[in-house]
């Protein structure tokens, strides 16, 4: 990423919407023990059962939920919401993760999870595919409807998974889980949000330029800045075989125009990039200024990745480069060492990634109004950043009080775009684990009296708790 409210109860007979009114009929219908927790999920109005996965120790599902395109008109049309399910037990903390695009279909368990031993709905963003509206009203993508998907799907699911709930999500899903919070501040007993990134003014980006200019060492700095160059003096040559490899693999360039303005861009992501899933003990593996070619191009591939620029590439994250370019804001960073190397100054923005027959129109205030409710409304949130992640640059920020409403932001030393509480210092890491499982209602005995005996329920599961890093553009967290 370079970066009112109305009631539902009118509707809800049209769509499902579980009101105040009938939320008590419907748990009693759905909470007898004996039933089994797909039949007893697929008894609430609204939700589709799509596949079961088998998982030891859990029930993993993928199911939809109709939600309503426009949430203030909900008789407006309604999508299918892709959402899975990993069910541990119906008396266990439930955790609502989501990433901010789309959801993954394989089982996974995020690091709040694992801490409370709990339950974990993840659901897929709006306009993400499958979870369009058809056609697309592209004006409902905004953080208010997404946020009121979420409060919707939680007020379905809180007659089954009665226990506490925690909202949590990394960075595009950290702003996701903390939007959510800001609009639905009673719906979650706890948040806990990655690497969140808080455009608070689009247009003010200095805090970027002075984390390029202090990230790791003077030595790597310098490096990528020169290889960063490099890759623009010879980007004759290089566009050729992007241009050679994009005709064998069937990829375009419509959108942003050509290959030529695609590999601009892709050499812009470079630097940012590089520290944004990498750490100062990779530095070593950038190549020298004079390398060859081939291995320049092989540099380039491997941190910011050919295919983010393409059609193809692009199409996947075009709700998301929507939402920067209206709501959430995209960083702009200062690059004086590639100057007279530039062919297309000021490229490196969302309008250029949408397609033009999709209107965007900035409207500026909304992470202002996020910003200030974190400052002074919130509670029982913790923010974790990485100390050498870009998107560090523009964090939220706490206000006075903060401790005392159990608001909390740690940095993970020399940590990157994957940085988690298991990263921070020891003080650190056991208060932020105290605080999740106090949250959760989970919390020992032994944490209550001390908290530097806090650590996850359960045990680590190396196909369940993996991280899995993706290429991204520096615009995209």
């Amino acid at each position: 990423m370079r970066k009112a409210l109305r009631s539902l109860l009118a509707a809800s007979m049209l769509i499902g919407a579980i009101g105040a009114g009938s939320a008590t009929a419907e748990a009693a219908s759905i909470t007898a023990p004996q039933a089994d927790i797909k039949d007893r999920i697929l008894k609430i109005p609204g939700m589709k059962f799509v596949e079961e996965k088998p998982y030891q120790g859990y029930r993993y599902l993928v199911m939809t939920y109709r939600q309503p395109v426009d949430h203030r008109n909900p008789g407006k049309g309604t999508f299918e919401q892709r959402f899975t399910l990993l069910h541990k037990d119906t008396d266990r903390p439930t955790v609502f993760f989501t990433s901010g695009y789309n959801v993954s279909t394989n089982p996974s368990r995020s690091e709040p999870t694992r801490i409370v031993d709990g339950n974990q709905v993840s659901m897929e963003y709006r306009f993400f595919t499958p979870s369009r509206p058809q056609p697309a009203d592209w004006s409902k993508l905004d953080i208010w409807q997404a946020a009121s998907d979420q409060h919707r799907l939680y007020q379905a699911l809180k007659p089954v998974y009665g226990k506490n709930w925690l909202a949590t999500g990394g960075s595009k899903g950290g702003m996701t889980a903390t939007y959510f919070r800001r609009f639905y501040p009673n719906d979650m007993n706890g948040t806990v949000a990655y690497v969140a990134p808080n455009d608070v003014n689009d247009k003010e980006d200095s805090a970027y330029d002075k984390f390029f200019q202090n990230v790791g060492d003077k030595a790597c700095r310098t490096q990528l800045n020169s290889v960063q160059r490099e890759a623009l003096v010879r980007r004759d040559e290089i566009v050729a075989r992007y241009e050679k490899w994009a005709k064998e693999n069937g990829k375009t360039f419509k959108v942003v125009g050509s290959a030529d303005k695609a590999y601009e861009n892709v050499v812009l992501d470079l630097v940012w990039s590089f520290w944004q899933y990498h750490l100062q003990s990779d530095c070593a593996s950038v190549p020298a200024t004079k390398a060859s070619t081939d291995e320049l191009y092989k540099f380039i591939d491997d941190i910011s990745g050919f295919d983010g620029y393409t059609d193809q590439g692009l199409e996947r994250f075009t709700p998301y480069y929507y939402q920067a370019g209206t709501q959430l804001g995209a960083p702009t960073v200062k690059n004086p060492h590639l100057k007279g190397v530039l062919r297309y100054p000021g490229i490196n923005q969302p309008r250029s990634y949408v397609p033009r027959d999709i209107p965007m129109t900035f409207r500026p205030g909304a992470m202002a109004d996020v910003d200030r409710w974190v400052r002074e409304d919130s509670r029982n949130m913790l923010f974790v950043y990485g100390q050498n992640d870009p998107w560090s640059g523009e964090p939220f920020r706490l206000g006075k009080g903060a401790a005392a409403r159990h608001d909390y932001r740690f940095y993970a030393p020399g940590g990157n775009h994957g940085s988690n509480i298991a990263q921070l210092v020891a003080d650190e890491r056991a208060k932020a684990t105290a605080e999740v499982l106090k949250w959760a209602g989970v919390a020992p005995q032994a944490v209550q009296k001390d908290e530097k005996a806090a650590k996850p329920l359960a045990p680590f599961d190396a196909k369940l708790d993996r991280v899995k890093n993706d290429k991204q553009s520096a615009l995209r967290p």
